[in-house]
């Protein structure tokens, strides 16, 4: 590493990229060594353009935190893109940062790559045990390619170039910056925005999918940006004492969950609307509980600050934010 490495955030304007960008900066690191490009400068997809892109700059870090992401109906709706964007960008940063002598790259994943039906809490074993939840099955297809690129490279190169990429692997995350879109937003954001909007028309109830009974792990997206700077930063060594050979992946969670029903009822309460909350089972309920075995992160240092409802009031700050402009 130099003594003012150049770090690169992929992906900086996504809502776990620009945490990362605001944890980097409130760390110390100047503005000037954060790396940036937007789509419009950078297509990740475009194999030529991110190895042109990596001679040209030449990071000694990067954060890979780009990504297409969504919700149960924008998986569902558009499975091609979610697999095919997604490896191509995984593919194409991992490669190029080796190409160009890069040491030390951090990929973020997503809960989603682990079975569905996985023990409870979820460890990072679990792995490739069972089935995944088809509703999202490509873009955790996709994920578990980029844990086994970095983990490739590793075996392959970690010797002989110092090759050392390591993945996260978040639990669900929401805070500022989150898409509010009405259809292609995950459930807390989905969430907010029907509730803000159910409030203001004064309709007397809200419709949420499914059956309200699966559990779900949250976790605001500063302390997921706080975990990957501490993930990427580890000494090589003590990072190899915390998981087993060769593999790449950590877990990254609150340690917490409820239900779908219970999220709703808290939102409703943060939003202040005092409407009814009715199910819909004939929706998908996806997988019946995700919650990480964070066990490992902890053991290396990291600890939550923000809990749900603090972190749900800040999430609404920022959509009432977003709304407005």
């Amino acid at each position: 590493m130099n003594p003012m490495p150049k770090i690169y955030v992929a992906g900086h304007r996504g809502m776990v990229g620009s945490a990362i960008v605001r944890r980097l900066l409130a760390g110390g690191v100047a503005q000037d060594a954060i790396l940036t490009r937007t789509h419009a400068e950078l297509d990740l997809t475009d194999q030529a353009a991110v190895r042109a892109f990596f001679r040209s700059e030449r990071p000694d870090q990067v954060y890979l935190a780009a990504a297409r992401v969504g919700g149960i109906h924008a998986n569902n709706t558009y499975p091609a893109d979610f697999i095919y964007d997604n490896l191509m960008i995984e593919a194409n940063v991992i490669d190029a940062a080796f190409r160009q002598g890069v040491r030390r790259l951090l990929l973020l994943g997503s809960s989603c790559i682990y079975p569905k039906l996985a023990p409870q809490p979820m460890k990072e074993s679990a792995l490739l045990t069972g089935t995944l939840e088809p509703t999202n099955e490509p873009y955790a297809i996709a994920k578990i390619a980029g844990i086994k690129l970095c983990e490739s490279y590793n075996r392959q190169y970690g010797a002989s170039h110092g090759v050392d990429y390591r993945s996260v692997m978040p639990t669900n995350l929401y805070g500022p910056g989150d898409n509010y879109h009405p259809e292609n937003s995950h459930v807390i954001p989905g969430l907010l925005r029907r509730f803000h909007e159910a409030r203001e028309q004064g309709a007397p109830q809200v419709v949420i999918w499914g059956s309200g009974t699966p559990r779900r792990e949250f976790l605001y997206v500063d302390d997921m940006a706080a975990a990957s700077v501490h993930v990427m930063n580890l000494d090589a060594e003590d990072y190899r004492k915390h998981t087993e050979p060769m593999l790449s992946h950590i877990n990254v969670g609150y340690g917490d969950d409820l239900t779908i029903l219970e999220l709703a009822q808290l939102v409703a309460r943060t939003v202040g609307y005092g409407g009814r909350i009715e199910l819909d089972p004939g929706k998908p309920d996806g997988t019946p509980r995700k919650l990480m075995d964070s066990a490992r992160l902890r053991s290396l240092g990291w600890q939550p600050r923000v809990d749900l409802a603090e972190g749900l009031r800040l999430a609404y700050a920022d959509f009432l934010k977003a709304h407005r402009t």
